[in-house]
């Protein structure tokens, strides 16, 4: 009786999450490795496996046209009794009114160690970084643009962003909460070079165009992350719900004729709502959904991360 009501309540809390589906999230993906990452197992009674495999598919609403698909794959191997090394291959599929795109997204690597074990709370730190899949230089193919073969495409419809990235944070971990802060500081930049003056003759909206802001060699500024989530557990199933708040401390950069300038409207704060569902199928597998929606953004987002909302289904392994 028990187990049918915790399937009821999954099957009703996903029908609930994709009825919302249309309205906000984003980050660049750091915000899901190592002691930053939500839902986060926790049991002092049970010895928890620390190898598993998650596959998961998302999909994200940016601000402008483009629907942004991912298959992820989010393999996690323990190196003795308190380090596990993090690794995340996404398949990203964007499909907008410029062009459809498609292909290997941003490696992500990270190594996390429990630094304190209680047996009220536990303390981890992680360390990692971002390997770019490509350049973000990803040109239309002129299947719905004619004219626009060859066309260098904006941010929102790369699968990359197209630098190194260095990524670290921590995370205060209980039964009921958890809070966790992280940094990730680009290293290098990218290779994209969209012009909106190569699309405004071909395209019918000019003001469309003009929309999609420049990231010509773009160089990202800092983000600092701020994580705070409730989670109630039971037997079978977990909810969680809480606040990511993400800060671009410095400008982002673009290149111009006569080098470097800072783009204005870069920096501040963007805050997502979130919330998901972790059902245990047994003790080796579980099924998650998960939701955001987008509260607070920066106004220019030249590296196309900011969506209005983000939904996630995935499939966990443990073993």
């Amino acid at each position: 009786m028990k187990n049918s009501k915790s399937i009821i309540a999954g099957i009703l809390l996903s029908t609930f999450f994709h009825q919302l589906y249309g309205q906000g999230c984003s980050d660049a993906g750091f915000c899901t490795m190592g002691a930053m990452k939500p839902d986060q197992a926790y049991n002092k009674k049970v010895e928890l496996k620390l190898r598993s495999v998650e596959v998961s598919y998302y999909q994200g609403k940016t601000t402008l046209s483009p629907i942004v698909r991912v298959l992820g794959i989010d393999a996690t191997v323990g190196i003795g009794e308190n380090m596990t090394f993090q690794l995340k291959l996404p398949y990203q599929m964007v499909s907008g009114s410029f062009s459809n795109t498609a292909g290997l997204g941003d490696i992500s690597l990270s190594l996390t160690k429990r630094l304190i074990d209680t047996d009220n709370f536990d303390f981890s730190a992680t360390v990692g970084g971002k390997i770019p899949s490509n350049k973000s230089d990803l040109t239309s193919n002129g299947k719905k643009i004619e004219g626009s073969e060859g066309l260098v495409l904006p941010m929102y419809y790369q699968t990359s962003l197209g630098s190194y990235d260095l990524v670290a944070g921590a995370s205060l971990l209980s039964s009921k909460w958890l809070f966790a802060t992280g940094i990730q500081m680009a290293l290098s930049a990218n290779d994209n070079t969209f012009r909106q003056s190569e699309w405004v003759p071909i395209y019918p909206s000019e003001d469309y165009v003009r929309s999609y802001p420049l990231a010509t060699r773009l160089k990202r500024g800092t983000d600092i992350m701020f994580r705070a989530e409730r989670n109630f557990r039971f037997t079978r199933y977990s909810f969680n719900a809480g606040l990511l708040a993400i800060c671009r401390v410095n400008k982002d950069r673009i290149e111009a004729v006569n080098g470097y300038y800072k783009v204005a409207g870069t920096t501040g704060w963007a805050i997502t709502f979130l919330a998901g569902f972790n059902y245990n199928i047994n003790i080796n597998s579980a099924v998650k959904v998960s939701y955001g929606k987008k509260l607070t953004d920066r106004e220019v987002n030249p590296d196309g991360l900011t969506r209005h909302s983000v939904m996630t289904i995935g499939y966990l392994f443990r073993f």
